[in-house]
C-alpha cells in the first residue's frame, strides 16, 4: 500500500537501533592498499612458509612472489595496467595463483573464464570485458577465437621469456580505488552483467577475515571454489594476505581423494557439497570450520556437520554486488536458522519500496552499504543506477547501498532473518541463475513461441525446468542452449506444452505447471561395444541412479549436475586408476566419447611421446577393467556389468 509505504513506521528510539546501533560496524583497515600488497608484505614477512599447494607441486611466499613478478613485468611489456582487463582461462593449479597474483601486481584487473564454458560464451565475456590480454594454456587455446588487437599469452609458449624477467615487485600506479577483478553475474534480460570490485572493497572484506579465522585456520585453507565465483577471492587471497597456506583442489568433492586433505583446516563450500562430502564420509577430521555459503543453509545440515566433529559453522549470505560476503552467523546445534549480522565496515537495512525502515519483525528488502559496496555493472550504467542506490541513512556523504532484491526480517536481538526472493531469481547448487536470462536464449530458437524456467525442488535440491510451447525437440534446445550458457544454466528437464498456464487475468500460473516426468534412459538405448564403455555406462547409471545407461546418451540430458560430475571422476580414480579433470567431463558427456578420449583419442593415435602415453593409459585402463572383472576392489561392481548380457 502506498499510503502506507509513506507512513513512519518506526520511533525514534527503534530507528536509533536498526539504522544506527547495529550498523555499527566500523573497524580500522589497510583502505591504502591493494590485494597485491598485502601479499608482498606478507612474502617479506615469511619468505620460506609454503604459500600454495596443489597435488606434488608447492610454493614457498618467496617462490609465489617471484613467480608472480616475473609474469607480471612481462604483462606490463605488453601494456597492463591501472583498468586494463585480462582474461584469465587456466587448469586448477599453482599457476591459477601466479596468474591471478601477476594480473594484480601490473596493476590490471583479472576476467575470470572456465574451461568447461562453451567457446561462445567465452567469446562473449572476452569482448564484454575488452580483456585485451588472454592467459591460457596450449590445450584451452582452441577455446578461443579472439578479437584483433588482444595479447594472448600461451602458458607453454611463454615459459622461457616470463622466467627470465626481473622478479623484483613491481611499482604500478595501480590505486585502491582501481578496478581488482570483474565476476560474471546471470542476468534477467538474457545478457550476464559483470560486478566491478575494486582492491579497496576486496581489502575490507579480507580485514573482515582476518579478525574471524584463526592462523590456523588459514594456515589450511581449502581453495576449491571456480575463480569464476567470487567465494575464490576469500578463499585465496585471505590466507595470502595473512601468511597462511592455500591448498587448491579441483572442486571440494574432490577433496577426500588428495594426498592434501589432512593438512585442510577451513573448508569453504556450498551447503549442497558439503551435504555430498558428509554422505559419502569425505570430510577429513582435520577440518574444525565449514564455512557455506551461495545457498540457503538448513539446520538439518548444521547439526550433521557438528556430529561429524566440526566445532565452527557458518553461515554465510552475500552478493557479488556487495564483495564475496555481506553478512555472517556463527550457526549453532539446533539453533536458530539467521544469516545474522554484517561484516565489519558494512551496512544493512531492511526497508520498503519507498526506502522506509522496517520495524523489527516486519518483512522488507535488504539493502547493503559500506565499503564491500562495489563499482557497479562494467559498461551499464542504467542497471547500476537501478539497483545501486544513494545511501539515505550514510553519515558518509557520496555513500552507495546496493539493493538486493531479497525479503529478510530482522530479529529481536539484531540478526537478520533470509525469508527468500521478491523476484524469480534462484540458487542451484550455488549459482545465482536469473531464469530471464535462460528463456531469451530459448526464445531466441525458431522452434519456441512460448516459455517459461522455474526452479522446482526435488530429492532436497533445486533443479531447472524449462515449460516450452513450440516444436522444438528437447535434445535440440539444449544444444542451442549450451552454446551461449554455462552448463549449471541448462534446465534439467524440458516440458512440451500446448500453452502456458494462464490466471484469469491473463498472468502466468507458475502454481499449475505440471511436474515433469522422469528422465528414463531406455530410448534410444545403444549397448556399450568394449569393456571401457562398459564400464563408464556402469559408472554413469550408478550416479544417476538409472537403471541402464546407452553410450550416446548425454550425461546433462539424463539430469546430471556438476556435483554428479564430480562422483563420477571420483569413481574413474576408483575404478580405472585415472583422474580425469571436470573439464573433459563436460566436454566429453556421452560415454562413447569419454571412452575414446580416455583410450587416447587423436592424441593416443599419433607418434611419439603423445602415443606411448595413449598405449600406456590404454594398458592401466585393460588392467583396471580385468581386476574389476575378478572382482578386486573398488572396481567390482564394474566386473558385475562387463558379465552381464544386458550391458
Amino acid at each position: 500500500d502506498v499510503r502506507l509505504s509513506r507512513l513512519e513506521l518506526l520511533g525514534q528510539a527503534e530507528r536509533a537501533l536498526v539504522l544506527d546501533e547495529w550498523n555499527r560496524t566500523e573497524a580500522e583497515y589497510p583502505a591504502d592498499r591493494c590485494i597485491h600488497e598485502l601479499f608482498q608484505a606478507q612474502a617479506e614477512r615469511t619468505p620460506d612458509a609454503v604459500a600454495v599447494v596443489h597435488e606434488a607441486d608447492a610454493l614457498t611466499y618467496r617462490a609465489l612472489n617471484e613467480r608472480a613478478n616475473r609474469l607480471a613485468h612481462h604483462l606490463a611489456r605488453l601494456g597492463v595496467g591501472p583498468e586494463v582487463r585480462v582474461g584469465i582461462c587456466l587448469e586448477r593449479g599453482v599457476e591459477m595463483v601466479v596468474s591471478l597474483l601477476a594480473v594484480l601486481k601490473a596493476g590490471g584487473a583479472y576476467v575470470p573464464l572456465d574451461p568447461a564454458y562453451s567457446a561462445e560464451r567465452l567469446a562473449f565475456l572476452s569482448a564484454d570485458s575488452a580483456a585485451s590480454v588472454l592467459l591460457t594454456q596450449e590445450k584451452l587455446r582452441g577455446l578461443f577465437a579472439v578479437g584483433p588487437g588482444v595479447h594472448v599469452v600461451v602458458q607453454e609458449e611463454a615459459r622461457a621469456e616470463v622466467a627470465a624477467g626481473s622478479a623484483e615487485n613491481l611499482a604500478s600506479r595501480v590505486s585502491p580505488r582501481n578496478l581488482a577483478y570483474l565476476i560474471y553475474t546471470s542476468g534477467s534480460t538474457g545478457i550476464p552483467k559483470s560486478v566491478a570490485i575494486e582492491h579497496e572493497s576486496a581489502v575490507a572484506m579480507l580485514a573482515w577475515a582476518w579478525s574471524v579465522y584463526s592462523a590456523e585456520e588459514l594456515g589450511g585453507m581449502l581453495a576449491s571454489t571456480s575463480i569464476t565465483f567470487d567465494m575464490s577471492v576469500f578463499e585465496l587471497f585471505a590466507p595470502l594476505t595473512r601468511g597462511g597456506r592455500v591448498i587448491v583442489v579441483e572442486n571440494a568433492l574432490a577433496l577426500p581423494h588428495s594426498a592434501l586433505a589432512d593438512q585442510v583446516r577451513l573448508l569453504d563450500t556450498v551447503p549442497s557439497a558439503a551435504a555430498a562430502l558428509l554422505k559419502s564420509g569425505g570430510i577429513p577430521p582435520g577440518v574444525k570450520t565449514v564455512n557455506l555459503g551461495g545457498e540457503p543453509l538448513r539446520a538439518e545440515l548444521v547439526d550433521a556437520l557438528y556430529a561429524q566433529g566440526v566445532e565452527r559453522v557458518y553461515d554465510l549470505y552475500g552478493p557479488s554486488e556487495d564483495t564475496t560476503f555481506s553478512t555472517y552467523a556463527l550457526r549453532r546445534p539446533a539453533g536458530p536458522v539467521t544469516i545474522g549480522r554484517v561484516l565489519s565496515n558494512s551496512r544493512a537495512y531492511v526497508a520498503d519500496a519507498a526506502l522506509k525502515p522496517m520495524p523489527v519483525g516486519v518483512t522488507g528488502e535488504l539493502y547493503l552499504g559500506g565499503r564491500g559496496v562495489t563499482r557497479g555493472y562494467l559498461g551499464r550504467p542504467g542497471l547500476t543506477a537501478e539497483r545501486y542506490l544513494p545511501d539515505p541513512f550514510s553519515v558518509e556523504a557520496g555513500g552507495r547501498m546496493y539493493r538486493t532484491g531479497d525479503r529478510v526480517r530482522r530479529k529481536a536481538d539484531g540478526t537478520l532473518e533470509y525469508l527468500g526472493r521478491l523476484d524469480h531469481q534462484v540458487k542451484v547448487r550455488g549459482f545465482r541463475v536469473e531464469p530471464g536470462e535462460i528463456e531469451a536464449v530459448l526464445r531466441g530458437h525458431e522452434g519456441v513461441s512460448d516459455c517459461v524456467v522455474v526452479a522446482r525442488a526435488e530429492a532436497g535440491e533445486q533443479r531447472l525446468v524449462a515449460y516450452l510451447v513450440g516444436e522444438a525437440r528437447a535434445e535440440v534446445l539444449r544444444g542451442h542452449l549450451r552454446r551461449s550458457l554455462p552448463e549449471y544454466m541448462v534446465p534439467a528437464a524440458f516440458v512440451a506444452l500446448e500453452q502456458l498456464p494462464r490466471t484469469p487475468n491473463g498472468k502466468l500460473n507458475r502454481g499449475a505447471l505440471p511436474a515433469p516426468e522422469p528422465v528414463s534412459a531406455e530410448a534410444g538405448y545403444a549397448r556399450p561395444r568394449r569393456p571401457l564403455e562398459a564400464a563408464l555406462a556402469e559408472i554413469w547409471a550408478e550416479v544417476l541412479g538409472c537403471a541402464r545407461v546407452g553410450v550416446k546418451e548425454n550425461f546433462f540430458d539424463l539430469g546430471g549436475h556438476s556435483l554428479q560430475l564430480v562422483k563420477v571422476q571420483a569413481r574413474l580414480r576408483e575404478t580405472l586408476d585415472r583422474t580425469v579433470p571436470i573439464a573433459d567431463l563436460f566436454r566429453f558427456s556421452t560415454v562413447s566419447a569419454l571412452a575414446e578420449h580416455l583410450e587416447g583419442g587423436e592424441e593416443g593415435a599419433g607418434r611419439g611421446q603423445a602415443g606411448a602415453e595413449g598405449r600406456r593409459r590404454r594398458g592401466r585402463d585393460r588392467a583396471a577393467i580385468r581386476r574389476a572383472r575378478a572382482g578386486q576392489g573398488a572396481g567390482a561392481s564394474v566386473g558385475a556389468t562387463l558379465k552381464g548380457d544386458d550391458s
